[in-house]
């Protein structure tokens, strides 16, 4: 899977695997014959035949050596949408599997043509064109509908999946015949979705040419870099490996051990990762010089591994086991790292053929021993039956959106291993918390959730787990999920399973109840931000609610997230439009040079005392006589008053504003390192503490109440949102709110 030159048929029947019939060979050839008339008139941007994408999905399908009906889908995969040919066809002229096979790529496919040729038809139907806008977002949405079928196939026939696999790499191999902005958004997506799930399904061949093909145009400069760097010292690297090689081959088989010893191929997708991961150089990326062994069964695994860490020293914390410990895509091997003779790191992979040959084509490795009796088909079946339980719980979820985002989060992130207190592991997401373990065990456990013992000790709900951790959840006899666990500021889910069944749980409550808790969230997070009248018609509009009452339902459900509203606020910089009292040492930062006047440059500019305006208000300029122009507040009741409005003037803030002080106020009942945590928590966000104000009220008959007002520096009113979120979620907060009119 190393070229994207054209290959003919002639060489498309060369590669089939031996254990084919003469009937599989014709059934090839026929395929084949087909589709070259059917695609006879069409050409690729590239200016290929058509026919020559198609016998190349094929030969990736044969190099995983899938089975003839397989390949003679890949080689008709098109016919159907592109060309005359109909199923039926195909039903008539191959057999039922075949037909389904093309079918199922088909309805992958069957999108309008936007979402695959970047050009839209209204001009030619007599309606309006789109804007760039719309066609953006339209594009968007039908790309994530692709992406939720593609998923959603795997349920059906994963061989479905393998055929679009097979048409994504080679479209990726010839992806340098399209637009620079096509190539940069299709190879994104190929990085977020196809390789990863090339990865599920434990296919290694067809996952490292998508990631390097895809950071060929996603980042153009770091992959010359690397491949530049790799390229340069390739013979002296090649001479040390043949070294080492034949050092290892002495020293096993004085031990007795046969085996095959190769140098281990370097992929630049996964040296950028490292030293993107941990800050390293690529001299410092320990699996540059690497080698493989391949020995005949478990025990020679284990006891090469141990040969080699009697020769040479292995380096801390680079030792995994996944044959003890596999993999979630079932993937197993041992791997080592040492210190060689030259005193340079060497890692070393070690593995039986039967391992190699599931790490290179995972799930298609079933029909390679097609012939090899039950013992694969069993491990072929456990990994079907995997992938079909990481998605069950989401088969209704019809927003493509959240079906996506929720495969992202779910199925493809890294994993941590934990443990139920009977010592059962439970696989979950990297970042999850006991939230996310609860729902995983059982929804009514997650419902009633109230706190969890990690290795004994009890622990907060937004702990994230580490692998090997013992969990024990605390739940209480009745109740239901908290509102506030779907606040993404404050971390408390990780995965969208957990989430959707928290919404699902709040969907069941009253319509009307639903609707007043909507309402009274939206209140509560204005009243907190200090906001001032905001027209809710106009923001449930824009957010395509027909009206506030629908918006809150929503909201009160779960399934309309708080933070977007925060966030929409925060875009349409409408989000101070309440009096700012500024720090007194940060008032001379809003200057002359804060302010651009639209049109007139060199203007004098000062700060009207009236409103007080803030960088991110919406302003305006009022020109006076022999003072340049004065900047208000646009709901500046003297700027509102003003007959004269021919002496108004449309004015921004410069871009050099980064942050905005702004005053805050914590209620809460006094102890000891309260102040500590709310200062460690705003140095976590990154936001700078300017004046501090603490005062103790010792006269309440229960406990102390403590008033802590804070002027701290935000960048904008999302980053404020997630900062008074998570205050109130402290130990002894009662309250967190900006404070309006200083």
């Amino acid at each position: 899977m190393k070229t994207s030159q054209a290959i003919g048929i002639e060489q498309l029947m060369l590669n089939l695997p031996d254990y084919y019939t003469t009937f599989d060979r014709d059934l090839v050839q026929r395929a084949y014959k087909l589709a070259a008339e059917a695609h006879a008139n069409q050409k690729r941007l590239s200016g290929e035949p058509y026919i020559n994408h198609c016998v190349a999905v094929a030969a990736i399908l044969s190099e995983l050596r899938m089975p003839a009906e397989v390949i003679s889908a890949g080689l008709l995969h098109d016919t159907v949408e592109d060309t005359t040919v109909t199923l039926k066809d195909l039903r008539e002229q191959f057999g039922e599997v075949i037909a389904n096979l093309v079918d199922g790529v088909t309805k992958l496919d069957s999108l309008p043509r936007v979402s695959r040729s970047d050009h839209y038809d209204s001009e030619d139907k007599g309606e309006t064109p789109p804007t760039p806008e719309q066609l953006s977002k339209r594009k968007k949405q039908i790309g994530i509908e692709a992406i939720r079928k593609t998923f959603l196939a795997m349920n059906d026939d994963v061989r479905v999946v393998l055929i679009k696999l097979a048409d994504r790499l080679h479209n990726m191999r010839t992806l340098g015949f399209t637009r620079p902005e096509k190539q940069k958004r299709i190879a994104q997506e190929t990085l977020d979705i196809h390789a990863p799930l090339a990865n599920r399904l434990g296919i290694w061949q067809i996952k490292w040419e998508l990631e390097d093909l895809s950071l060929r145009y996603v980042n153009p400069e770091k992959y010359k870099e690397i491949a530049t760097l790799l390229e340069d010292p390739r013979s002296v690297r090649e001479e040390q490996i043949a070294e080492i090689i034949e050092t290892l081959s002495k020293i096993l088989n004085q031990a007795g051990i046969k085996a095959e010893i190769t140098g281990r191929p370097k992929h630049i997708y996964s040296i950028y990762k490292k030293m993107l991961k941990k800050g390293k150089t690529f001299e410092m990326v320990r699996d540059l010089r690497g080698v493989r062994l391949m020995v005949p069964d478990i025990p020679a695994c284990y006891a090469s591994l141990g040969i080699i860490h009697n020769h040479w020293r292995p380096i801390p914390g680079e030792f995994d086991d996944y044959i003890a410990a596999p993999k979630d895509n079932f993937y197993q091997s041992l791997h080592t790292a040492v210190i060689f003779d030259d005193g340079k790191p060497l890692e070393v992979q070690i593995r039986t053929p039967e391992m190699h040959q599931n790490a290179e084509f995972g799930i298609a490795a079933h029909w390679r021993y097609k012939e090899g009796g039950a013992k694969s088909d069993q491990k072929y079946e456990q990994h079907v039956l995997w992938l079909r339980s990481m998605m069950e719980w989401n088969q209704d979820v019809d927003d493509a959106q959240e079906f996506v985002d929720s495969m992202k989060s779910d199925v493809f992130e890294d994993r941590v291993y934990v443990f139920t207190p009977k010592g059962d592991i439970i696989d979950l997401p990297a970042g999850s918390t006991p939230i996310d373990f609860a729902y995983h065990v059982h929804t009514d456990i997650g419902h009633r959730c109230r706190g969890a013992k990690i290795d004994g000790k009890l622990v907060p709900l937004d702990h994230i787990f580490k692998t090997g951790e013992r969990v024990e959840i605390l739940t209480a006899k009745h109740g239901g999920p908290s509102r506030d666990w779907l606040n993404p500021s404050l971390g408390l889910v990780k995965t969208q399973r957990a989430r959707s069944k928290i919404k699902a749980w709040f969907k069941k409550e009253d319509r009307e109840q639903n609707l007043i808790q909507g309402r009274t969230m939206i209140e509560k997070e204005f009243r907190r931000l200090g906001l001032g009248e905001i027209n809710l018609e106009a923001l449930a509009r824009q957010i395509d609610y027909k009206n506030p009452d629908e918006m809150f339902v929503d909201l009160g459900c779960g399934d309309l997230s708080l933070n977007r509203i925060v966030n929409l606020l925060s875009e349409q910089e409408t989000s101070l439009a309440d009096e700012l009292v500024p720090s007194p040492s940060k008032a001379s930062n809003v200057t002359t040079d804060s302010v651009s006047v639209v049109g007139l440059r060199g203007l004098l500019t000062t700060i009207a005392k009236c409103c007080n305006p803030m960088p991110g208000d919406p302003i305006i300029g009022y020109i006076t006589r022999g003072r340049g122009a004065t900047i208000h507040r646009m709901d500046c009741p003297n700027i509102l008053r003003s007959k004269e409005r021919e002496r108004l003037v449309k004015v921004s803030w410069g871009s050099q504003i980064r942050t905005y002080p702004v005053p805050i106020r914590i209620t809460a009942f006094d102890r000891q390192g309260l102040m500590g945590d709310v200062s460690n928590l705003l140095t976590t966000e990154g936001v700078n503490i300017v004046d501090v104000n603490v005062r103790v009220n010792h006269d309440n008959m229960q406990a102390d109440i403590a008033s802590i007002r804070l002027i701290v520096e935000v960048r904008d009113i999302a980053q404020l949102s997630r900062c008074l979120a998570r205050i109130e979620n402290l130990d002894n907060v009662v309250e967190a709110q900006r404070v309006r009119g200083g």
